[in-house]
């Protein structure tokens, strides 16, 4: 099965900015996952974390928007650029939530794409309070809902759900550049990663900001488009592993051709997409 890996980045001069989302609400993006930082009079709640090669930046981004605290850590998923800096915010004293199957892979992790061993993360970087249902923080004046999405880009996810402020952090299990991405080394699969749109359309309403774990903010309507699209090529590529094709005929097929212009250019290619799709519905086949 394919293994997500990880773009080749020059840490030294990557930028993080920062963006004014709401009167207390922001979002902070750069190389890695799009973070989020709700200020409150308690503190902050910052979800993700970026890689830990950025770590120094990374806190002096969240501290150019709040001096204040970070209380609570909220990690959508397992991947490096959403979970590397964990550690550091840990050292500050936030305290750090994540789904128990995302503790237990910073734990274990899957190799890497040659297949060699990935070194487990610190303790310090480790979730300290762990779910696998709902649960609400209630800080300052916000409650923040973590809503877990099974087995759709990695089997860790959660929807965070800032009630009052009607915005979604979704991680990337919903991405505005690029093709969607499974990861089925760490748990993914096409059929959560529908689900975890339908989740999301669900909870959205007409006015809901959706922060995408990479790319830009998007309304309700864009999650509606993604999921369509994820049916529709789903139904071609299964006719096609029907008919007996190969990994290389189905690529050959172009089975995302009207899509591939719609779609913008982000870290995973059509051909990607479709590999880790072909894997996928090979699976269930067996």
């Amino acid at each position: 099965m394919p293994v997500l890996a990880q773009p080749r980045i020059d840490f030294a001069t990557a930028q993080l900015q920062s963006h004014k989302i709401a009167e207390d609400f922001y979002t902070i993006d750069g190389v890695g996952g799009t973070m989020c930082v709700l200020v409150t009079p308690d503190g902050l709640l910052v979800v993700d974390s970026e890689y830990v090669q950025l770590v120094d930046k990374t806190l002096a981004t969240v501290k150019q928007v709040s001096d204040r605290p970070v209380r609570f850590l909220v990690n959508t998923h397992v991947h490096v650029d959403h979970t590397g800096g964990n550690e550091a915010f840990g050292k500050t004293g936030a305290i750090i939530f994540a789904r128990d199957q995302l503790r237990e892979r910073l734990i274990r992790p899957s190799p890497i794409p040659s297949g060699a061993p990935r070194n487990p993360a610190p303790p310090g970087a480790l979730p300290r309070v762990t779910y696998d249902g709902p649960v609400t923080i209630h800080v300052g004046e916000e409650d923040v809902q973590l809503i877990p999405v099974r087995a759709a880009h990695t089997d860790g996810d959660t929807l965070v759900r800032f009630v009052h402020h009607d915005i979604l952090a979704t991680g990337d299990y919903f991405r505005t550049v690029g093709y969607p991405r499974m990861d089925l080394v760490n748990g993914g699969s096409l059929q959560g990663l529908i689900d975890g749109l339908a989740l999301t359309i669900g909870v959205a309403g007409p006015n809901t900001k959706i922060v995408p774990g990479h790319g830009p903010i998007a309304a309700r309507s864009a999650v509606i488009a993604q999921r369509d699209m994820l049916l529709a090529i789903r139904q071609r590529v299964a006719a096609l592993v029907g008919e007996g094709k190969t990994l290389e005929e189905v690529i050959a097929a172009k089975p995302t051709a009207d899509y591939d212009t719609k779609v913008p250019e982000g870290s995973q290619g059509s051909e990607a997409f479709l590999k880790s799709l072909y894997a996928g519905i090979q699976a269930n086949l067996h």
